[in-house]
């Protein structure tokens, strides 16, 4: 098992909610929802952490429970809090859109004649091989 996120102790080989830090988790969703700043609702809520870490937190799924972790936050909290994080975002152009994945198609067709020459060295055969291409044939089969 891996770091066990703040709010949870493991107990008898599961892992259980810490009620004072799971107040604390709470308590800083609500600030940050309220308009706070992130480290300023993580210090008002009584964290100690470093940016990234906070916005870590606010992500973090396990808060909503699953198989192994009970739930510490409902789901519309959860929502909020990434709706008011992706806002802030945006009207502070930290958002890039990403562009469509372009796609570079490389020509896998070709028109050759038979090759009629032979060889004992495989580079002149190939060299002579790769001279007898014609064309390259589009993916419909036109050129």
């Amino acid at each position: 098992m891996g770091h066990i996120p703040y709010g949870y102790k493991i107990e008898n080989g599961l892992a259980v909610v810490d009620e004072k830090e799971a107040a604390v988790v709470r308590n800083f969703f609500d600030y940050y929802i309220s308009g706070l700043a992130l480290m300023a609702a993580a210090e008002k809520a009584g964290l100690k952490l470093y940016h990234g870490s906070a916005g870590r937190m606010l992500r973090n799924v396990k808060y909503l429970g699953d198989d192994y972790y009970p739930s510490i936050i409902g789901q519309e909290i959860f929502d909020k809090a990434e709706e008011v994080r992706m806002s802030r975002a945006k009207s502070l152009g930290r958002v890039r859109e990403l562009k469509g994945e372009q796609k570079i198609e490389f020509p896998t067709r070709f028109i050759m004649p038979a090759v009629k020459k032979v060889y004992e060295n495989p580079f002149e055969q190939a060299a002579y091989a790769y001279s007898l291409i014609e064309s390259e044939v589009e993916q419909d089969g036109t050129e």
